[in-house]
């Protein structure tokens, strides 16, 4: 079982290598220097889709436990997309707790391994931005739209792309 100090330090390293080699698509630094369990992550909108130009703001919270427990990522900026609840809690599988899924929808391989890494997870959240699972929704309206009202899904991308402008 991994202590909050192998935790702090597995961070630690982490903030060093994006620091020295930052990745496209994302930034991501502290939110307070003196907590290395709460980063604050931008995520660009990828390219060639509804949130292409977008700069969306999340806050990914570790648990004291990890890596053997996943942290939890939420969006800060207005996000419409049906892997996102309401409240901007990111629902994606690597984010679910490690072992079997107590619904049955996802295997034990797909979900929290402790080999995720902060550049891991935020890649898989744009990889969700760009091809949203509409099969177990977090936002069922977003879901709805996406499935049945596509002009209306993107309108609302749209305007979420916008706000998120104007906030930069």
């Amino acid at each position: 079982m991994a202590s909050a100090s192998q935790g702090s330090l597995l961070l630690q390293k982490q903030l060093k290598d994006l620091c020295k080699k930052p990745v496209d698509g994302f930034s991501a630094g502290l939110v307070d220097e003196s907590n290395l369990f709460e980063w604050s992550v931008t995520i660009i909108g990828p390219p060639d889709t509804l949130y292409d130009g977008g700069f969306f703001n999340a806050i990914m919270s570790f648990p004291q436990n990890y890596p053997q427990s996943p942290p939890t990522v939420r969006f800060t900026s207005e996000m419409w997309h049906p892997n996102v609840y309401p409240d901007g809690k990111v629902c994606i599988s690597i984010l679910h707790p490690p072992g079997d899924d107590p619904n049955g929808y996802e295997l034990a391989s797909e979900r929290w391994s402790p080999v995720h890494t902060v550049e891991s997870i935020v890649l898989s959240i744009i990889s969700m931005l760009s091809s949203p699972n509409d099969e177990s929704p977090a936002n069922v309206e977003a879901a709805k739209d996406w499935r049945e009202r596509r002009e209306e899904f993107k309108k609302k991308v749209s305007r979420c792309v916008r706000r998120s402008q104007e906030m930069m």
